[in-house]
């Protein structure tokens, strides 16, 4: 039987705005505020990472914290879309912030970029991503409509990574770190908030997912400590959390050396651009197929089907790399986004399966603490693949002040960009085999 629909074609694409929003502020900061602080600042590479693995660490508890606010939020603007609203202006002010480290010595330095960077993500990009990701299950109760909405999503990420992985290195030679991020951050201030006013959420009642059964005295939502009881024992939050960290872990890698690897491995930065579009636009294009597939095959077995096909197209992604075979690797490249494209589309739709379990088995609300593994994983494997940027550039005996890097140094960048990543897909693969939601809620009830 069709389920009732909810939304107009035009409140997908308002929604999906809000990860172009979204990707505009963790892209320039995810991918090139190392680039920024080695090659503009001088600053050591490996103190850097560090820095940012402890704040992505810090992040792992504000966002429950943060999920388990929207749960308890009642306003006229609904749970969700108020921690949205309000947090995109700081958001724009912290990304500038970070791209304006004042000469205050070198120790003053490090502190600086401390605060901000942990401001930034912790608190504000935190409140931000967890409010507009809980949104699906918030302004839909449509199964087919939650999965068009996240491959919109994904659509619009995925076109803000091209461009601003593509542009920032060029706009920041032509006219500075500074003015770049300016540009970027107003940008996504005036597109986070469009996308904020224009989508709508449900009347409280109608987002419920309940049998007349279960209609029994149960809480509103649950307390903190009792939202950390019920994630950390549920298996398919810590699945979800586990591919997010991996497949952003992996992502912080491509990103954060793309730059390093082109330039000093290729030599030629200007593949940087290329590289850029063969990650995200097959991706793109392979969104757009995602509800049909998974409308005949179901998302479990649409998912198991293109990761395990990814892992495929890894073993001449590595050989294509590590030789510099550049026509190979961008075909490979492209390939594996593409047999990705429908975990991305698919995710927020498992998550709200999880909760819609979580409630049949516990009978308590925590939607937006469910979709704090998003989050959490984006932000703790954006998190250890810039950390393991900054500690890998300085194993390899990466210098930032040298035009030309020793060839260990040069070949060092190649297997992290290369080999590492395609491990991390094999991780993602073998997670999504304990993913199948649809039979634990058939076996529930």
């Amino acid at each position: 039987m069709d389920e009732k629909r909810y939304l107009k074609w035009y409140d997908k694409v308002f929604y999906g705005m809000g990860d172009l929003a979204s990707n505009c502020f963790s892209v320039v900061i995810g991918s090139f505020v190392m680039v920024y602080m080695t090659t503009e600042m001088g600053m050591n590479s490996a103190i850097i990472g560090t820095l940012m693995l402890i704040t992505k660490l810090l992040d792992g508890v504000s966002d429950v914290f943060f999920g388990n606010l929207i749960d308890h939020t009642h306003t006229k603007m609904g749970k969700a879309r108020p921690w949205m609203f309000w947090s995109t202006f700081p958001l724009g002010i912290l990304l500038i912030l970070n791209f304006m480290i004042p000469e205050i010595g070198p120790i003053a330095q490090y502190v600086y970029f401390m605060i901000v960077y942990t401001l930034f993500n912790a608190v504000c990009y935190t409140a931000n991503n967890i409010a507009y990701s809980t949104l699906p299950a918030l302004i839909t109760r449509n199964t087919q409509e939650r999965v068009q909405l996240g491959t919109i999503r994904y659509v619009f990420a995925f076109i803000a990574v091209m461009v601003v992985s593509g542009s920032v290195m060029q706009l920041a030679g032509s006219f500075g770190w500074k003015v770049t991020a300016i540009g970027f951050a107003v940008f996504a201030i005036v597109i986070n908030t469009l996308s904020c006013l224009l989508v709508k959420e449900l009347p409280e009642e109608e987002t419920v997912e309940e049998d007349a059964a279960e209609k029994e005295t149960k809480d509103e939502s649950a307390g903190l400590l009792e939202t950390f009881r019920i994630l950390i024992k549920n298996k398919f939050y810590l699945s979800i959390l586990g591919i997010y960290i991996c497949f952003y872990t992996a992502t912080g890698l491509l990103g954060g050396l793309g730059a390093y690897y082109t330039q000093y491995s290729l030599g030629n930065v200007g593949l940087m651009a290329q590289f850029s579009i063969a990650n995200n636009m097959p991706t793109i294009l392979g969104l757009f197929f995602v509800p049909l597939i998974v409308k005949k095959f179901g998302i479990y077995r649409t998912n198991l089907t293109g990761m395990s096909l990814s892992i495929l197209v890894g073993i001449p992604l590595i050989w294509s790399g590590l030789t510099g075979n550049v026509t190979v690797l961008i075909v490979c490249l492209a390939l594996r986004c593409m047999c990705s494209a429908s975990l991305m589309g698919t995710l927020g739709a498992v998550i709200a399966q999880i909760a819609a379990y979580v409630f049949k088995k516990e009978h308590v609300h925590i939607e937006g603490s469910m979709y704090s593994c998003s989050s959490m994983g984006i932000k703790l494997g954006g998190g250890i693949g810039s950390a393991a940027c900054g500690w890998l550039l300085a194993i390899v005996g990466f210098d930032g002040t040298r035009e030309v890097q020793a060839a260990a140094t040069n070949m060092g960048i190649s297997v992290v960009y290369c080999v590492v990543p395609v491990v991390l897909f094999a991780i993602i693969a073998l997670l999504c085999r304990g993913l199948n939601v649809e039979k634990a809620i058939q076996e529930l009830e």
